[in-house]
C-alpha cells in the first residue's frame, strides 16, 4: 500500500509539473502542488519503507523531473508559441509630398532641432541645420536624408 502511494504522489507530481512547464509557465499552483507531491513522496519513502526506497524514490523523481525538461526543450514547444514575425515597415513621412532642395517655408512652431514648417502647402515635420529657429521663421531645404527634411534659416524672403 505504502509503494501505491508513493506511486501515485509521483505520478500526481510529475503530471502538475508537466502542467506547470507546458501550459502553465511561471510559478503557479500548479508548479507548488507539483513540488509538494514530489517532496512528500519522498518524505513518505524514507519515512515507511526506510532509507534505500527513500533514495530511490529521490533519484527516480529527480531523473522524472530532468526528462520532462529534456523532452520539453527538444519537443520544440517554445518554438510553436514563439512569434517568428517581424515588423519591417517603415513609415515614410515625405509619402506624396514633393520636397525638393532649396524649397521656401514658414516654421510653424519653434524648432528646437525639431518641430513642424510650412513648406509648399505641406505642414511637415522638420529639423533644423542651425539649431534654435523661432516659430514664424522664413526656412529654405537644405538637404533630405532619409525622410527627414533639413531647413536652415532664409534671411531674404
Amino acid at each position: 500500500m505504502e509503494v501505491f502511494i508513493i506511486l501515485a504522489l509521483i505520478l500526481a507530481g510529475l503530471l502538475l509539473f508537466i502542467v506547470e512547464v507546458f501550459l502553465i509557465p511561471g510559478i503557479s499552483i500548479a508548479g507548488i502542488a507539483s513540488a509538494i507531491c514530489l517532496l512528500y513522496a519522498n518524505y513518505y519513502a524514507f519515512d515507511t519503507l526506510g532509507p534505500v526506497a527513500g533514495f530511490i524514490t529521490l533519484i527516480a523523481s529527480a531523473l522524472s523531473c530532468v526528462v520532462i525538461i529534456v523532452w520539453f526543450m527538444r519537443s520544440k514547444t517554445m518554438d510553436k508559441l514563439s512569434l517568428k514575425k517581424t515588423l519591417d515597415y517603415k513609415i515614410d513621412p515625405l509619402k506624396g509630398i514633393r520636397i525638393r532642395i532649396g524649397d521656401k517655408g514658414t516654421t510653424i512652431t519653434r524648432l528646437a532641432l525639431i518641430g513642424n514648417a510650412n513648406i509648399n502647402g505641406n505642414i511637415i515635420e522638420v529639423r533644423s541645420a542651425d539649431g534654435l529657429i523661432d516659430e514664424n521663421t522664413p526656412v529654405y531645404v537644405e538637404r533630405v536624408v532619409g525622410g527627414t527634411v533639413i531647413v536652415r534659416t532664409f534671411d531674404q524672403w
